[in-house]
């Protein structure tokens, strides 16, 4: 069953990108941006990744926090966000079970040859835990916007 808005969030546990737990409930009473995206050091998740970092204090502003979550391990984390400094946690989500709860671990296929990868999804939650909206023609060169609108 998909998700949908006015769903009652999953409620997440993974590890942060220093090994730290984090999970939904940390952001009781806050709203939260979800974002799921593909890969660390990719240019459309590193365009992404950096138009969220560039628009964090507006996002801050209007009560939002912002996680991103992708299969890449915590490490690789680490480095993504010290290269780009980025200002908000990244989960590590290899084993793909927060994807599994999101439905954002998808078939794809490229060139005829399907295999399994990361639907890019932005979750936005509100402060009750409920999914208020889910944008998933993510513009990755004006995703803040598309959050702030």
């Amino acid at each position: 069953m998909a998700l949908k808005v006015g769903d009652k969030a999953p409620n997440f546990k993974g590890i942060d990108q220093n090994s730290n737990p984090i999970q939904l409930s940390d952001f009781a009473g806050r709203k939260l941006v979800l974002y799921f995206y593909p890969k660390d050091n990719t240019p459309g998740c590193t365009t992404q990744a950096c138009n969220l970092r560039d628009n964090y204090d507006a996002l801050l502003k209007a009560g939002y926090a912002v996680v991103g979550i992708s299969s890449d391990s915590a490490k690789m984390h680490l480095k993504f966000i010290d290269k780009f400094e980025l200002p908000f946690p990244l989960i590590a989500d290899e084993d793909k079970s927060i994807h599994e709860q999101f439905g954002t671990w998808v078939e794809k296929s490229m060139y005829g040859r399907s295999y399994m990868g990361t639907a890019r999804t932005t979750f936005v939650i509100d402060e009750n835990g409920v999914i208020a909206e889910i944008i998933e023609k993510v513009n990755t060169k004006e995703h803040s916007s598309q959050i702030l609108k």
